[in-house]
């Protein structure tokens, strides 16, 4: 049961041969099992959970139910959730509750989703591993003395491990689509402005978004079309209509042009990574998609100038933890100024306040036009490359990271290795373009690869398509990690 996908879960909640608190039940039994060695949930509550349930099969019994009414779904700690702690993988909210739910949890609560619970994360959404937690590092499910993936590890690794049929996940610069490739699961992140970021705790404004981890790409057109629409209180949320993101999903793809970036495949990508995408490139040919390379001259640019805007953003969202209205307050000071320098000291962690420090150094005074100024320049440059692009192809595909799941530890003395595992996931962040990541085989060690999907603005539904076509015919999305057994 818990390997199935979510239209099959909802099936056999319509047919009554499993109620919502059974499903939700083997959910929670499976988190208290695994979560002690995976930490992929900071919080959970069996007793929330259980009653949001019973509500749900309330509902089904009454005939009011939705397709995803009694599914059970558990969120990334950076949402907001009232009677649920929201940390942020922080000790500045180690134990802050919000007053209100976020935009994306109301959306999926009102289609009638139990959360069971909120998942380990990045501290902040800082990182590319889930080690810079205040909570520990989230274990990959496939071998867990690997990373799953950051921000979103957590979100990941439950997924993939089945203690939840679908998470929630943010993406700021690949924090989606690195977590889902590291743990074999399937995420997508729409396009800039289609999930409300109204109740989601930010980390650089410009560049957020919301997103779904699940096992397939029909999973995440269901759970998207329940999620995204506008909402007046965001003031980037797009004021557009509703879509149902599954429409497409049974497209055909004859004539599809598929464009691969010359600048994705070169040397240091893994060669067991650049084969698995290549072999997933050809069946998409065998059925009749045409093969075309692009050039994305300034994609290179897009770490460096990553990591000056978005540490800049995240510099002075920041700074409103400081002891004074909320979160974390260091109990010795001796003026306003100190108790600010105490509390931020003790609350954020090394790379929080690694980038904070980046942000305010780019930011002030004599370096704003020598930095932040000309990355805003450049990042113009790569979103218009890949408006370019998009003249000559319908899809752009490519490997999500150069390398599979690495060691936790491996990276976290090297903070410019780390960032530079985000070389193939932050350009499409800068442009604002949707993409995603599904299964496509394994490394020689047995580890998941990543084939990463990059459509035109608003083109969610084309992309999840794409992606369940090739699905339909391979089983890499539905295997279980042999470390979770089910």
């Amino acid at each position: 049961m818990l390997n199935s996908t979510l239209l099959e879960l909802s099936a056999l909640l319509a047919a009554k041969k499993v109620s919502s608190v059974e499903l939700t039940r083997a959910c929670l039994e499976r988190i208290g099992r695994l979560n002690r060695e995976l930490n992929a949930f900071i919080t959970f509550d069996e007793e929330r959970a259980i009653a949001a349930a019973r509500r749900a099969d309330e509902r089904r019994s009454k005939g009011g139910a939705g397709p995803l009414t009694g599914i059970p779904i558990a969120h990334k700690d950076i949402f907001c959730t009232t009677g649920l702690r929201t940390t942020c993988g922080s000790r500045m909210l180690e134990n802050y509750t919000s007053p209100y739910d976020a935009h994306v949890v109301d959306e999926l609560e009102r289609a009638g989703m139990p959360l069971v619970g909120k998942c380990n994360m990045d501290e902040f959404a800082m990182g590319s591993s889930n080690e810079s937690s205040y909570f520990g590092p989230a274990r990959n499910p496939w071998n867990r003395d690997l990373v799953p993936g950051g921000s979103s590890g957590g979100s990941a690794a439950a997924v993939a491990a089945r203690m939840v049929p679908v998470a929630t996940g943010t993406d700021t610069g690949g924090s989606i689509r690195q977590p889902a490739s590291f743990s074999g699961v399937s995420g997508i992140k729409p396009t800039y402005g289609v999930c409300s970021r109204y109740g989601m705790v930010a980390f650089a404004s410009s560049l957020d978004q919301a997103g779904v981890l699940g096992k397939s790409a029909a999973d995440l057109a269901l759970v998207l079309s329940a999620m995204a629409g506008f909402d007046e209180r965001d003031s980037t949320s797009l004021d557009r209509p509703k879509e149902d993101y599954a429409r497409f999903l049974d497209n055909d793809i004859k004539g599809l042009r598929i464009g691969l970036p010359k600048q994705y495949f070169v040397d240091g990508v893994d060669p067991d990574v650049r084969a698995r995408v290549e072999e997933a490139v050809r069946w998409y040919q065998s059925q009749g998609a045409t093969r075309v390379e692009v050039d994305l001259p300034n994609a290179a640019l897009g770490v460096p100038v990553y990591y000056v805007i978005a540490p800049a953003e995240a510099s002075s969202n920041l700074s409103r933890f400081d002891g004074v209205r909320y979160g974390h307050r260091a109990k010795d000071y001796t003026d306003l100024v100190d108790l600010y320098c105490r509390t931020r000291a003790e609350g954020f962690g090394p790379e929080v306040k690694r980038r904070i420090l980046i942000g305010t150094y780019v930011l002030s005074h004599g370096y704003y036009d020598a930095y932040y100024l000309q990355a805003q320049k450049v990042r113009r440059l790569i979103a218009r490359d890949f408006t370019q692009a998009f003249e000559r192809c319908d899809v752009l595909m490519g490997p999500v990271a150069p390398t599979t799941a690495f060691a936790v530890g491996a990276r976290s003395g090297d903070p410019v290795q780390m960032y530079l595992g985000d070389v193939f996931t932050v350009p499409t962040s800068l442009a604002g373009l949707p993409c995603l990541s599904i299964p496509c085989g394994f490394d020689r060690k047995g580890l998941p690869v990543g084939l990463q999907l990059m459509g035109s603005y608003f083109s969610e539904a084309s992309l999840l398509g794409i992606a369940h076509r090739y699905q339909q015919v391979t089983d890499w999305h539905l295997r279980v990690p042999t470390e979770t057994p089910l």
